[in-house]
């Protein structure tokens, strides 16, 4: 059997991870350029939430497939539906077209998040895995600073299909390298894939976001008939868990305390991030009248502030407690919020710095939950505890994208009645504000559905510090303990380091 070259199996894995890492931010800073292009402002948060939602739904799946198959082909596929999806966006004509596109892109990406970790695994013993995932982690924190500054650049001097087709040469030398240094023997063996628990989840969520956002078009009984959708689809969906012989979710762990309230703080930690990633470069560029460039440097202070807090909290981490960490995590989150509320009135330098203190918080909270949760369980369950708490932050950003999208098309709805009995559809009208034809009206509605969203930001931030007081205190000395205890596994790691 021939052997893996892990050097070259870790550069594609890490290409591949900072073509998924830069993905939300780099669309975030181009999409009022979009906008501008292509109308659809209804679909706006679409544009994000579609992408997380697939995302979200498909990681647990390419994760048992990858058991069954083996990583190599289905991490191929997905990389494949990934730059289909992402070459399909560069040609889209329309929103409801870019909408459906990254629908598909989405599908593509959940491949990379899941087999990429689980290779890591195998191809690395535990003592080895510290080091690769310092590189991993470099990774995310580069390309959150790069994908503002990437997307604002590429708008002001390109064309914005380039954000999308810039995954293009990333992904398909990726693809080269697994294909080619990567083999692997498959032992086949039965897995059981929740396929029932995806459905009732993506049925949902998709209901509940629809309810969300499209209120205003489909009136009450359309938004109730949705909700009830909603409603009984993730009943069932609960149903479906505590049945299945291999859930998408481990209800079960939701019986600790510590871990329930963890994921609570983080699923409304990731709402709030999001109304900031989403619609921080629309109201800099929008309201403010400020370049992309500008706004990119807004929102990449999150991104720089989130990596060096995570890097202070690894450092202080058992020594200042859990308690002490999660709660001082969300208060600097609501402090980050309520300066990003007031930059409305207060300007550009006020929103990047309420950014940076955000990402610090962020950082904190991230950073001391995932011990927190690892170290309140057995080394058995630390896998299934850890990915509960990375799938309830990308349905955060999922719902948050929703929840912010159908707020800010209610009150532009409202304030633009006139407009568009006029003839100037809200679309046409935004449109031409990101083309600089904006009227006052325009940018004054803009600017008021903004302030309601980013104060809809700051009751998120409260609610993460209200989950984040109520996490009991936790020996993380504990967790720490069972690692060492954990036997290094070695079997089956081929090539040179």
């Amino acid at each position: 059997m021939r052997r893996t070259h892990r050097p070259m199996v870790l550069a594609g894995l890490i290409m591949a991870m900072f073509v998924a890492a830069i993905e939300a931010t780099i669309v975030a800073t181009a999409m009022p350029s979009i906008v501008a292009t292509l109308g659809g402002f209804a679909l706006y948060s679409w544009v994000f939430s579609g992408f997380l939602l697939m995302q979200a739904v498909t990681i647990p799946i390419y994760g048992k497939l990858s058991d069954l198959f083996g990583r190599k082909p289905v991490f191929l596929g997905g990389m494949l539906i990934f730059l289909l999806g992402s070459a399909l966006c560069g040609f889209a004509s329309s929103m409801s077209g870019l909408v459906a596109f990254r629908f598909l892109q989405g599908v593509g990406a959940g491949s990379v998040q899941s087999v990429a970790t689980t290779l890591i695994g195998d191809l690395y013993t535990l003592e080895e895995r510290g080091r690769i995932q310092g590189y991993l982690s470099s990774v995310w924190g580069i390309s959150a600073i790069v994908g503002p500054l990437a997307g604002a650049l590429i708008v002001q001097h390109g064309t914005w299909p380039w954000v999308f087709w810039l995954n293009l040469p990333f992904g398909i030398a990726t693809m080269i390298l697994i294909a080619l240094f990567l083999h692997e023997h498959v032992d086949r063996k039965k897995a059981s894939i929740d396929y029932a628990g995806a459905g009732w989840i993506l049925t949902g969520l998709l209901a509940l976001m629809l309810g969300l956002t499209q209120g205003g078009h489909w009136g009450i009984p359309g938004v109730l008939a949705l909700l009830a959708l909603a409603a009984i689809s993730l009943g069932l969906f609960v149903r479906q868990e505590r049945r299945a012989r291999d859930p998408i979710m481990h209800l079960e762990l939701w019986e600790k305390r510590v871990i329930a309230l963890a994921n609570v703080a983080t699923l409304c930690a990731g709402i709030a991030m999001i109304g900031v990633i989403t619609f921080m470069p629309i109201f800099v560029q929008g309201v403010l009248g400020d370049s992309a460039l500008e706004a990119g440097i807004a929102l990449c202070a999150m991104s720089i502030g989130w990596p060096l807090a995570s890097v202070i909290t690894g450092h202080i981490l058992v020594r200042a407690g859990m308690r002490r960490l999660t709660r001082t995590g969300g208060a600097i989150i609501l402090l980050g919020a309520l300066a990003i509320a007031l930059a409305i009135d207060y300007g550009a330098p006020v929103a990047a710095a309420g950014s940076f203190i955000m990402g610090a918080g962020l950082g904190v909270l991230n950073a001391t939950i995932i011990v927190a949760i690892q170290a309140s369980v057995g080394w058995s369950q630390r896998g299934v505890a850890t990915a509960s708490n990375m799938l309830m932050r990308i349905l955060g950003n999922t719902l948050g994208a929703a929840l912010f999208g159908g707020v800010l098309n209610f009150v532009l709805r409202r304030d633009m009645a006139s407009s568009a009995a006029q003839g100037s559809p809200i679309s046409e009208s935004l449109q031409g504000m990101f083309a600089g034809a904006s009227s006052a009206a325009h940018s004054a509605s803009l600017a008021a559905g903004l302030h309601i969203v980013f104060w809809a930001v700051v009751l998120f931030a409260a609610m993460t510090l209200a989950a984040c007081w109520l996490i009991p205190d936790h020996d993380l000395r504990a967790g720490r303990q069972d690692l060492r205890r954990e036997k290094p596994a070695t079997k089956g790691k081929e090539s040179s380091a």
